[in-house]
């Protein structure tokens, strides 16, 4: 198909889910001309499973890509209708933030914001092409080829085709589009070659990006069925509210401002019954059919998938979450299923307060086309293509949070390469954020990739409390974080430094009001003089009940105690964490050049050969965490790197 419409822009971003909407508007705020393209305006920043943000380790994606200056954190804190801190019971590294957003508002919402940023168009378009400079020089009749091509044999990216064919000149691509390549639903026997919510898929592109050398791999995934509210019996189930102090996921939303009434959730269980149906009927399952051919998530697995692999369980949960304020669908979490339509409906009726429900939406699987996450660099560019960068589900991943910190990345990325300036690269030690892509890029994944807080080896230093205080200066020396914002993040600081140093040089003396607080809370009474500090670290105090005894003490937002509190409590676990982390500073700083030539490094064993060869570390830290590439063939490596390229390790 021939059009005369030719563009020329920086940045083109393919998709404009989670990830999409971040790298452009990332793109966009650092000055780049930037389009984004979608197969329909409908579906910016869709949500077409669960009807929440954050949630444990997720959480902690969306508080540091606000940190960085991404848009996901605010975009719930104005549309969310309950929201509750998960893990409260247990310690400050898992507390994770959790919002029920409300579905259409949240993709109205950053749709206005897409909308009205400078430097940014939205096109609804199919792109069926990836371009790179010499199909530009074809198109304009030139046979010149770049010196950067001819010498490294690399290729370059140089726009994209959308089906009108129309053109599009570009610097930079970020692919994300999500599960729209060559997608199928599935439900039972019925099969549709839809995306998501029965959207129009992308067909043509995939074999555009097999032609660069990509290689493409089949995934899938599922969602649950919608209900209608006025077919569920609630009184059968048990209300889940939100928390009765909201906190805000952006650093930038005043706490006051969202102190909003909140909708419940309801839990209700499975049960045997449900259980009989389903075994009854896995024969009519796509997934066990062999009808399904890509691989689905371990820690997101349908309810066929549980009652096959957990038969000992007698009931699995429930979750009812609203789909918004002005729709009765209900989100029936916990049971996505691939089931067809018949079967569903009887399953789901053997829930209690399901008895009789009624079926708005169908549950269904996804299949669609991703790749595996290793053919590209930490900076999340495609190692064999220049200029083409990726992020979300096409990278392998699951979930709006881990889709979002990719694109916000991503895009970051590709406007720091443009600009010429330095890479975004946030590692293990920094943050969430690092651990996903370093773990996206370096592990080998036969599944969609989940964020989970025990994949974080310094979880205790990488809370969701402290993202502002981890990257938020990374954002301000990227531009995307003003200066406003950052001044309050150097007053922040200065606070909690003061206040922990005032707490620790205010002594108390074993007097008869000390003594008198001390049997109040039944604490050991003191025999010398003892700090606030010292005191705190005790069990029976926290930061509120010491101001009883503390008479010099000023009043402090509500971020700075937690703060103070947390550091003084956890000094000494604090301590031995940034210990291990100097530790791994020092193996990721020992860099691997590109030219480097693997079988010239005598003594390593042949898998780890071949393994550093395919996955190309930048790093001896990252190549240590390749499968297959042992610590004996790390000292082997390290011998070699100091003999051979001694600047690169002094």
């Amino acid at each position: 198909m021939v059009s005369r419409i030719r563009e020329k822009v920086d940045v083109c971003v393919v998709g404009a889910g989670h990830a999409g909407c971040e790298a452009a508007l990332a793109c966009a705020r650092l000055g780049l001309n930037t389009v984004i393209f979608t197969v329909s305006v409908d579906s910016i920043a869709l949500m077409p499973c669960n009807p929440n943000v954050g949630g444990s380790s997720k959480g902690h994606l969306v508080r540091e890509l606000d940190a960085l200056g991404g848009e996901m954190g605010k975009n719930i804190d104005r549309t969310f209708i309950q929201s509750k801190m998960l893990n409260v019971s247990k310690g400050p590294a898992v507390h994770s933030l959790r919002a029920q957003a409300d579905k259409a508002e949240y993709t109205r919402a950053m749709r206005k914001v897409l909308e009205n940023q400078d430097n940014l168009t939205i096109k609804q378009a199919e792109v069926t092409e990836l371009l790179t400079v010499e199909d530009i020089a074809h198109l304009n009749d030139e046979n010149e080829v770049t010196e950067y091509e001819k010498n490294d044999k690399k290729l370059i990216i140089g726009g994209v085709k959308i089906y009108t064919g129309a053109v599009y000149e570009c610097k930079a691509v970020v692919l994300c589009t999500g599960t729209y390549l060559r997608a199928r639903c599935l439900c039972g026997e019925a099969i549709t070659y839809t995306g998501p919510n029965g959207l129009q898929p992308a067909n043509h592109l995939p074999d555009s990006i097999k032609k660069l050398g990509i290689e493409l791999r089949r995934f899938k995934t599922g969602t649950p069925a919608r209900m209608d509210k006025r077919s569920i019996d609630f009184s059968k189930m048990i209300p889940q509210y939100g928390d009765e102090k909201i906190v805000p996921f952006s650093f930038s939303t005043d706490p006051e401002s969202i102190q909003i009434e909140q909708v419940p959730c309801y839990l209700t269980y499975t049960n045997e019954e449900t259980h009989e149906i389903i075994r009854a009927n896995l024969d009519r399952s796509p997934i066990y059919a062999g009808v399904i051919e890509g691989t689905g998530p371990r820690y997101c697995p349908s309810i066929e998938d549980k009652v096959v692999k957990f038969p000992e369980k007698e009931k699995h949960q429930v979750f009812i979450e609203p789909e918004g304020l002005h729709t009765n669908e209900m989100y029936v979490g916990g049971m996505s299923s691939s089931l067809p339509e018949d079967v569903q409906l009887a399953m789901y009726r053997t829930v209690p307060g399901l008895e009789n429900c009624k079926i708005v939406r169908n549950a269904y699987a996804i299949e669609y086309d991703c790749i595996d996450a290793m053919q590209l660099l930490p900076t999340l560019e495609f190692k064999t293509v220049s200029g083409l960068f990726a992020g979300g589900q096409f990278n392998g991943s699951s979930g709006y949070e881990e889709a979002a910190a990719q694109g916000l990345v991503a895009g970051i990325n590709a406007a720091m390469q443009i600009k010429g300036k330095e890479p975004l690269i946030i590692d293990r030690s920094e943050g969430y954020i690092g651990v996903l892509i370093d773990d996206l890029v370096t592990k080998e994944s036969f599944e969609p990739y989940r964020m989970m807080t025990s994949r974080a080896e310094y979880r205790l230093l990488l809370r969701q409390d402290n993202a502002d205080l981890r990257l938020r200066k990374k954002g301000y020396e990227i531009g995307l974080i003003s200066e406003e914002q950052y001044k309050h993040l150097i007053d922040k600081e200065k606070m909690i430094s003061d206040e922990i140093q005032r707490l620790k040089s205010t002594i108390v003396g074993a007097n008869a009001r000390i003594s008198a607080f001390m049997e109040k809370y039944d604490s050991p009474a003191l025999r010398t003089g003892c700090s606030l500090a010292e005191l705190m670290c005790r069990p029976q105090f926290d930061y509120e009940k010491l101001s009883e005894i503390d008479d010099e003490r000023i009043k402090l937002p509500d971020e700075v105690i937690e703060q103070v509190e947390i550091e003084i409590k956890y000094e000494g676990y604090i301590k031995r964490q940034i210990s291990q982390v100097k530790s791994f500073k020092k193996m990721e700083s020992k860099k691997i050049p590109e030219d480097i030539d693997y079988d010239d490094v005598n003594s390593l064993r042949r898998e780890a050969r071949q393994k550093l060869k395919m996955f190309k570390p930048v790093s001896v830290g990252q190549a240590s965490r390749i499968s297959g590439v042992s610590p004996a063939d790390i000292s082997v490596l390290l011998v070699y790197l100091s003999s051979r390229y001694p600047k690169n390790n002094e």
